[in-house]
Formats: C-alpha cells, sequence, structure tokens
C-alpha cells in the first residue's frame, strides 16, 4: 500500500500539516520545518515508514524542479530599493560564516583531527551545495569514512539554527511591533497595493493576466538560471535570483509572481519534501558513530555565526536580534529561512496590515543573507578548504 506514490505523498504530508499546526499552537515557538525533518527520522528509524517512501512518493523529484522558479520568485519579492539597502545583510552574513570557520579551524584539529574540521567547516558555511563539494572530494581522496559527518551536519544543523533564529526574530519583532505602536514606523496600506494590483490586473492583456502563461514565464527564467549555471561557474541559484530581479525590474514579472500564478503554496510544499529528503539515508548509527565530532562543530559553528552576527550587527548599527538571525541562516537557508519570517510575522501582528509590515522587515535581509551563506559564501568555503586536504 505504501508504494502508492499518492499514499506515500500523504503520509509525509501528514508531518508537514502536523508542523504547521504545531507552529501555529505555539505561536512560531516550534518551527515547522523542525517538525517535519525530526518527524521524518523517527518514522523511518521506528520502521512506520520505509526508508525508499520519499522515491516512491515521486513528490520529492517535483520539488527540486520547482527549487529555480521559486528561488526566481523570491527575487520578484525584492524590489532594488530593497536590495541596495540590504549590503548590511551581507557583511553580517560573512562576518558570521568568518566567524564559524576560525572557531571550528582553531579548536576541532585539537579535539579530533584537521580533516573532520575540513569536512564539517563546508555544510556550516550553507548546507546541501556545499555537503555535495565536500563529500565528492572526500570521496577522491579516499576519505569515506568521513563523508557521513558533513550529511549527518546538514540533516541536523537546521535543529540549533531554526530555533535560535526563531527566537531572535520574535524578539525583534516585538520591538518593531512597539515602534509602529509608537508611530516611529509607518507600514503599508495593503489596501492600496491590493487597489494598484487590481488596477495592474485590469490594464494587462488576456496573455499577460492568464495563470498559466505567468508560470510558463517563470520556468522559462529558471531554466535559462540553471542553464547558465551549467556554462558559468556562478551557481544557478544566483542565476535564477537575479534574473527574478531583473525581470522584475523591467517589467517581465509580476511582483510576488508565483503568488500571482496561484502556485507557490504547492512550490514550497515540493520544495520542502527535498529539503526532508536530505535526511532520508541517515540512521542511528551514523549518529551515535559521529556524535561527538558532529556536536562540536555544530555548537562551534552556531557560536561562530551568531558571535560574528552580533559583532557585525553593531559595527553595521543593526539591533543583533535583526542581525543574528540573518548570520544563522547559513545553517538552514531557503525555504527555512521565508518560513521563518512568515511564521513569526502571522504569531506576532495583531492585523493583517502588521503582519505585512513585520514580514517586510525581516524578509528582505533574511534572504539576502540566507542566498550570501547557502550560494556564494558556502561554496568559496568548502571549494577553498576542502582543496587543502
Amino acid at each position: 500500500m505504501l508504494s502508492n506514490p499518492l499514499i506515500a505523498t500523504v503520509l509525509i504530508f501528514a508531518l508537514i500539516a502536523l508542523g504547521e499546526w504545531l507552529s501555529i499552537l505555539s505561536k512560531a515557538r516550534i518551527p515547522m520545518l523542525l517538525t517535519a525533518m525530526v518527524g521524518f527520522l523517527v518514522m523511518v528509524w521506528t520502521g512506520i515508514f520505509p526508508e525508499d517512501i520519499l522515491e516512491k512518493s515521486t513528490f520529492a523529484a517535483l520539488g527540486s524542479i520547482l527549487v529555480g522558479p521559486a528561488i526566481l520568485h523570491m527575487g520578484t519579492m525584492i524590489p532594488f530599493s530593497i536590495l541596495k539597502s540590504q549590503y548590511k545583510a551581507v557583511l553580517i552574513a560573512l562576518g558570521g560564516i568568518t566567524s564559524a570557520a576560525v572557531l571550528i579551524l582553531v579548536i576541532v584539529p585539537i579535539v579530533f583531527d584537521y580533516a573532520t574540521a575540513i569536512a564539517g567547516i563546508g555544510p556550516v558555511s550553507g548546507g546541501v551545495v556545499a555537503l555535495l563539494i565536500t563529500s565528492e572530494r572526500l570521496s577522491e581522496i579516499g576519505m569515506t569514512s568521513l563523508v557521513i559527518i558533513p550529511a549527518l551536519i546538514v540533516a541536523f544543523q537546521g535543529v540549533l539554527g531554526m530555533p535560535l533564529a526563531l527566537n531572535f526574530l520574535r524578539k525583534y519583532a516585538k520591538k518593531f511591533q512597539n515602534n509602529l505602536d509608537n508611530g516611529a514606523i509607518i507600514a503599508d496600506d495593503p489596501i492600496d497595493e491590493a487597489a494598484a494590483i487590481t488596477d495592474t490586473d485590469k490594464k494587462a492583456s488576456p496573455v499577460k493576466s492568464s495563470a498559466t502563461m505567468k508560470l510558463f514565464f517563470v520556468f522559462a527564467g529558471a531554466a535559462v538560471g540553471v542553464a547558465l549555471g551549467e556554462v558559468t561557474p556562478i551557481h544557478y541559484s544566483l542565476w535564477c535570483l537575479a534574473i527574478g530581479i531583473t525581470g522584475l525590474k523591467v517589467g517581465l514579472f509580476e511582483p510576488r509572481t508565483l503568488e500571482r500564478s496561484n502556485s507557490f503554496t504547492l512550490t514550497m510544499v515540493a520544495i520542502i519534501f527535498v529539503v526532508i529528503g536530505t535526511m532520508a539515508d541517515v540512521t542511528p548509527q551514523d549518529v551515535l558513530n559521529n556524535l561527538p565530532a558532529i556536536i562540536t562543530i555544530l555548537v562551534l559553528g552556531t557560536f561562530g555565526l551568531v558571535l560574528g552576527g552580533f559583532i557585525v550587527s553593531k559595527l553595521v548599527k543593526w539591533h543583533p536580534y535583526k542581525g543574528m538571525p540573518v548570520a544563522l541562516t547559513a545553517l538552514f537557508g531557503f525555504p527555512g529561512d521565508y518560513i521563518l519570517c512568515e511564521e513569526v510575522s502571522r504569531s506576532v501582528a495583531r492585523n493583517e496590515q502588521e503582519e505585512k509590515a513585520i514580514f517586510n522587515e525581516l524578509m528582505a535581509p533574511m534572504l539576502i543573507g540566507g542566498f550570501t551563506t547557502v550560494t556564494v559564501a558556502s561554496v568559496v568555503v568548502a571549494g577553498v578548504l576542502i582543496g587543502t586536504l
């Protein structure tokens, strides 16, 4: 029965729905993605789910295809005016990674060895992309016994990073909310935006207002980004982000383009399937054998990210509660950063206008920080340091 793709998909989807329900009940203190990931591990380890349930589902394959379009969509959520103002988020993200790398390189070789430090430092700086670079290099030089370390770090780094980032974001959202109450900040009126969108739809041609055509343009743009990623040394996610930002500027894409084509919720669920899939091959024995090294690297890396984020936040005159989560995006990246912004704004806000204001305040720096760590920084850190083995 579990070999049926629809049934397998519904079972995994149930974990995501449970996570969403717990997040709503706990006012975002329990992140949805964390619940889904830990729940999946428990189900597989106890034999309730077969180990290949994600393969039987086939929904994760759709998620893999949708990563590019989702990143392009992220680009259409960030106008140029906001993007130019987020250079501080980039500096904070880089400061966090630098601090984490220094701590791991100094302490881990003393307790374990240099190779263990290098095996873990790339994934701590940004996740899956660095995991692939690190694992390939370790296999090439015959250190296959260490391949499990980056895999386990990627699998569990969100357990530390997401609750910490969530806690900092909630505290900052409360401060931002107080500023709204005091009149120090004036939120945009969502009614005006809704009216503007309605007017745009009325003026648009039937072709441009078609949800199918909107979705096609997004997929076509993402395909161009993926193709450029294959023929250039720049990762495809950066190309997709740039195409989304540029396309929004020149009018090729609409703001929040996947939402306008009624496709974003399904896209996010499919991508969460991919994220859960990174933990599919982790066994309890793998965790036990490598637990000391993994805990050491995760604790040092997390502390380094928070410390670096705090220091650079002070230097660029941002509140640390806003800056430290930006540095912590190295531990979860997309879609975790987006989900946390959504959960915090929903739980803290008292009305729809306030929710929109809080979300907009958090989203841009978190997404920019996430892209900085998970793409450029992680590739550079992993690519350079793994070459020293």
